[in-house]
């Protein structure tokens, strides 16, 4: 039993928990979600693991959930109705890991390629897999400069390329088009190759974007990644990858003791967030995912347009979320927390964020950037 002072600790880590969780801007996690219905299956070792689409051993596990909860994803990323897998990882470092793992035992001799603005993980994934890889250049907007891949391809055309493709880079939400990535290897007669989209934040809501963003299985991809505790929402940090079956078939393995197929990265799953992901899926379905995005890409228009009236040079890529303006004061961004790169900050109006959250937070950087001017005025 606790004593008194643990669970004083406990108390106050709740408080500050919900403080921060109300005023937080610069990270992509939603918090509009409500699982109490799920609270009871708390009481349970759930534990999904081994293949979802295979049966197992342990049968205190949601595969069930879990397969509606891939078949849902595959539909959006427009997989080949005959040739898909996937399953609900840890988050989107997973399912990147996942992709670049198919691609090494596809193209075991091949060369990664990605951004400098490629998330962090990714360099890290490399060295864990033993992978080749080359940076590309980026442009102002983020996204990945093709004609410096395009040279470089040329350089290395005897070493089957490994894209990866960023479907919304970390601090400005650039996403790179892998249709004109796929066109660019055809003109250079590049056959043997592998593609994979990181839509850690994007995935949730590009295939519901007008005009929709390439970067799917239709456009070439092989396999994609998303998170699915960005733009959906759930309390413990989760995703999906969908991959091109015949490719998951080089690596599975059958496990007698557990009764089914090792083919994901890990041995024991969660089996707690696809019944979240499930949940969060039959909520909110179609409509609500559509009403969601829509709801956030007009929210942050109108921060870049109350940012801009005030002459601050913030912008936002086409169809992004985040809102991108130059650094404000150390106390501004602890205070909504807000991520800082070099010279910018970014915000990111996810579907819980609210118009006086918006405002609130213009209002705020409006009165730093008057600040500084009157400061600058004073002593410069």
């Amino acid at each position: 039993m606790l004593g008194p002072e643990d669970r004083a600790r406990l108390d106050a880590l709740f408080e500050r928990m919900r403080v921060s969780n109300d005023i937080s801007m610069g990270y992509p996690a939603a918090k509009d979600f409500d699982y109490r219905d799920l609270y009871r299956f708390l009481q349970f070792p759930v534990n999904n693991i081994g293949d979802p689409f295979a049966d197992a051993t342990y049968r205190v596990e949601t595969r069930e959930f879990e397969r509606e909860v891939v078949a849902f994803f595959a539909e959006l990323f427009r997989a080949p109705r005959d040739d898909w897998w996937g399953y609900v990882t840890n988050g989107g470092t997973e399912g990147n890991l996942y992709g670049l793992y198919l691609a090494r035992e596809m193209l075991p001799n091949g060369m990664v390629y990605y951004s400098e603005q490629t998330h962090y993980s990714v360099a890290k994934n490399l060295h864990f897999l033993g992978m080749r890889h080359i940076t590309i250049r980026s442009l102002p907007s983020g996204e990945i400069d093709y004609e410096d891949l395009r040279e470089t391809l040329k350089i290395h055309r005897d070493v089957p390329p490994i894209i990866f493709a960023n479907i919304g880079t970390t601090m400005t939400e650039a996403r790179d088009d892998v249709r004109r990535i796929i066109h660019m290897m055809d003109e250079l007669a590049i056959r043997q190759r592998y593609v994979h989209s990181d839509a850690a934040l994007s995935g949730g809501y590009a295939g519901f974007l007008h005009p929709r963003p390439s970067y799917d299985f239709e456009d070439g991809a092989d396999s994609v990644a998303v998170s699915g505790h960005k733009f959906l929402g759930a309390p413990i940090p989760c995703g999906v990858v969908v991959a091109r079956k015949r490719n998951v078939s080089r690596i599975a393995r059958a496990i007698d003791y557990i009764g089914s197929l090792d083919t994901t990265i890990s041995g024991s799953r969660n089996g707690i967030t696809p019944l979240m992901l499930w949940y969060r899926i039959q909520e909110l379905g179609v409509a609500g995912i559509r009403k969601r995005i829509e709801h956030s890409l007009e929210l942050a228009g109108h921060l870049v347009d109350r940012l801009q009236r005030a002459s601050i040079d913030a912008w936002r890529n086409p169809n992004a979320i985040t809102v991108v303006f130059p650094p404000p004061s150390p106390a501004l961004r602890a205070k909504w927390q807000l991520a800082t790169a070099g010279s910018i900050s970014h915000a990111i109006v996810l579907p819980n964020v609210t118009r006086e959250q918006v405002d609130a937070l213009a209002d705020d950087l409006i009165a730093d950037v008057q600040s500084k001017e009157a400061t600058w005025k004073i002593f410069g």
